[in-house]
């Protein structure tokens, strides 16, 4: 087990992100840039605010559910490994396993509706982060549950994961360049502004939260070269909340409801987005 709290790293971690912002603001401000705008900030807490209850509503029950799978374990690594390496190890699989949750979230057209919202803003700030989808804590499920399973602590789990989740929070600038040779290990700031990027070059690239080691590994890396184009391939040009969380499901039901066979209908929920829903057009 850990000392360590979920609520101990909020207390922790949401001093440091505000602090963050406002530095953000004053920087944005004193270069003109306009990084920040109403309607977009708006839209964001709009969208946070759902995924805020949605997670209070049932991270209770996946943690519940984390520790009734622990049961049946097939390896019990805390009695094998130090604890510190249980941290290690915790938060190199969380990564693994949201590299794989988040490129199938831009190749499956169900969950690229979820997380579409996400990639609905044509700003990059460290406020675009907390721009998360209300259906996201559910989504997530079926992947993490493989990690007590194989023996990793409940616990544990949870704080890693959080602190995993507020690393993502740093990515999301403008005021940070290059840093040298963390770029070869971490998803820096310049790695995950490609991520954003309605560039065709940048597409569908750097799907990595903490390491950038897996977009390496698997084929999906592309470095920041051009200026980045943020947001979709054709932007919602809407800051409401509810109609981009919902706008992809409306498109794929229509699409779903004119499917001429099975297979076709299997293919609008499964298969991976067209042009259209890619773009958030709808």
């Amino acid at each position: 087990m850990t000392s360590l709290t979920v609520n101990e790293v909020y207390a922790i971690g949401a001093p440091i992100i505000l602090s963050m912002i406002l530095l953000e603001v004053l920087i944005s401000n004193l270069r003109n840039k306009a990084w920040y705008k109403k309607g977009d900030t708006l839209c964001t807490t709009g969208l946070l605010t759902g995924n805020i209850l949605m997670s209070f509503s049932v991270k209770g029950l996946i943690l519940a559910f984390h520790f009734y799978l622990y049961q049946f374990r097939i390896i019990d690594l805390a009695s094998i490994v130090p604890l510190w390496v249980m941290w290690l190890l915790t938060f190199v699989l969380i990564d693994l396993i949201f590299y794989v949750y988040h490129r199938l979230s831009h190749r499956v057209r169900f969950l690229w509706a979820i997380h579409m919202s996400h990639h609905s803003s044509e700003e990059m700030n460290f406020a675009v982060s907390f721009r998360q989808a209300w259906f996201g804590p559910l989504s997530k499920v079926p992947f993490f549950m493989v990690m007590p399973l194989i023996g990793f602590d409940p616990t544990i789990i949870a704080v890693a994961g959080v602190i995993s989740t507020l690393w993502g929070i740093v990515g999301h600038t403008q005021i940070v360049n290059k840093l040298g040779p963390l770029e070869y290990l971490f998803n820096t700031p310049s790695h995950h502004r490609v991520h954003h990027g309605s560039n065709p070059e940048y597409i569908d690239k750097n799907y990595g939260n903490l390491f950038i080691i897996w977009d390496k590994m698997f084929g999906t890396f592309e470095p920041e070269k051009a200026p980045v184009t943020f947001g979709l391939v054709n932007n919602v040009n809407t800051f409401n909340p509810v109609r981009i969380t919902f706008m992809g499901w409306i498109s794929m039901i229509k699409d779903m409801r004119a499917a001429k066979n099975f297979k076709e209908f299997c293919l609008h929920f499964f298969g991976p987005p067209n042009t259209k829903t890619r773009s958030g057009s709808f």
